[in-house]
């Protein structure tokens, strides 16, 4: 199957015009013309997993994080970035990122997360103007807990060993919103639809003070918020190209680390 043939089922699910400005998502490193005998799918496409591909010959990979972000001005290999692209132009491997078109899709990554966490009655917590999706996601449970016991739900169902949150402020959590990756700038939202918590990552000293006794706020990890996304890719592909063969990386992308 050409690589153009697969772009273009993937952009009829989450089109590039409905990612945000600043991203970079699309064919990365490779050749709409080749023809793709398996694919990769990641979380990041780091040089482990691009040897991961070598090992298993395949000859796409399908990342949502984008290898670059910003304009590449050479490739000496000084960089991790540098290296994968070199990496992958040697061995004729293609990278493919959908990063926040995928973000942006109603039934997209913050979806995975709610149906992790069993919500009901969801809603897209920031639409996006001229498109049925948006940024995050709000829903209830379909029983109150304690924040507590809130705590130990999100640990078990987000696979978590670590949650960094806001005070306490001894109250029954019912709604939750819930966005994947970096999402400080989300809580004025959460608190405006009446979130008893904002499940995210990436917040800073100073965010913590922004939930003013209103709101709790989880740090659950970056990686660990989007590490669902892989399945959501992969159940895709395969109901829509049932005999692509396309399989989830096994390499560890995460570069935080836990002592």
């Amino acid at each position: 199957m050409k690589l153009k043939e697969i772009i273009n089922i993937i952009e009829d699910w989450a089109p590039l015009e409905s990612a945000e400005d600043f991203d970079n998502v699309g064919l990365i490193v490779g050749n709409k013309s080749a023809i793709i005998t398996k694919a990769l799918i990641t979380i990041d496409s780091l040089e482990n997993v691009v040897d991961e591909a070598i090992e298993k010959k395949c000859n796409l990979i399908i990342s949502f994080h984008p290898i670059i972000f910003s304009g590449l001005k050479k490739i000496t290999k000084e960089t991790y970035v540098e290296r994968v692209v070199s990496k992958a132009i040697k061995n004729s491997i293609n990278i493919y990122a959908i990063h926040t078109n995928l973000d942006n899709h109603p039934k997209g990554v913050n979806f995975q997360i709610s149906k992790k966490l069993s919500l009901i009655n969801t809603k897209i917590l920031i639409p996006k103007t001229g498109f049925k999706g948006g940024m995050g996601m709000i829903g209830k449970l379909k029983e109150s807990f304690s924040e507590k016991e809130f705590l130990k739900y999100v640990k078990k169902k987000m696979k978590v060993k670590t949650i960094k949150h806001s005070p306490l402020i001894d109250k029954k959590i019912n709604n939750v919103a819930v966005l994947g990756g970096s999402g400080s700038f989300a809580i004025d939202d959460a608190i405006n639809s009446k979130a008893d918590c904002l499940i995210t990552s990436d917040l800073k000293y100073h965010d913590y003070f922004k939930a003013e006794n209103k709101i709790l706020l989880l740090d659950i990890g970056h990686f660990e918020s989007e590490q669902f996304t892989k399945e959501l890719i992969l159940n895709f592909l395969m109901k829509k190209i049932p005999k692509f063969a396309c399989i989830i990386s096994k390499s560890n992308t995460n570069p935080v680390n836990y002592f």
